[in-house]
């Protein structure tokens, strides 16, 4: 059985000020899932329409087969940071038909690690997973600053 972690930020903690690297897995593990040409753009849109909202901000979004990785940040809102991503993965799970496992794993960056080094773990995951040879070829990639032409250096810094 998997632990059930805690979500609340602590009260010393300005989720405006602060990034989480964010996973969240497919309830089956194992079968592409995510990472499909006719599901990405709409999975994507729901993060960019999110963002327009100031729901949160994503810095970039990678989706892999089975699971995703991203950079948020949470402006204030009247939702929780959990709440905020379980209703996404909920308005996700009803309109694209997405299963996910219940809950989500996160984790705030700490003064020692920086964003880039995080973005560089998120993009580095399909050749890690030996999915791709090179970063560069996995489409399946969202950037908050729109998308990147061939060859782009990481921007996260």
């Amino acid at each position: 059985m998997r632990k059930v972690l805690p979500h609340e930020t602590p009260s010393w903690v300005d989720p405006e000020r602060e990034i989480f690297f964010i996973s969240v897995n497919c309830k089956l593990r194992g079968p592409n899932q995510l990472a499909l040409h006719d599901l990405a753009p709409k999975l994507f849109e729901t993060v960019e329409h999110r963002q327009q909202n100031f729901v949160w901000w994503c810095d970039v979004m990678l989706l892999m087969p089975d699971h995703l990785h991203a950079l948020m940040s949470f402006p204030r809102h009247h939702l929780t940071f959990k709440q905020r991503v379980e209703k996404w993965k909920e308005w996700t799970a009803k309109t694209l038909g997405i299963h996910w496992q219940p809950g989500f794993f996160d984790h705030r960056l700490r003064r020692e690690e920086s964003r880039e080094q995080k973005g560089r773990y998120i993009l580095e995951n399909p050749i890690r997973s030996g999915l791709v040879t090179d970063m560069r070829q996995w489409s399946f990639v969202w950037f908050a600053d729109g998308p990147r032409p061939y060859g782009w250096p990481v921007k996260l810094a």
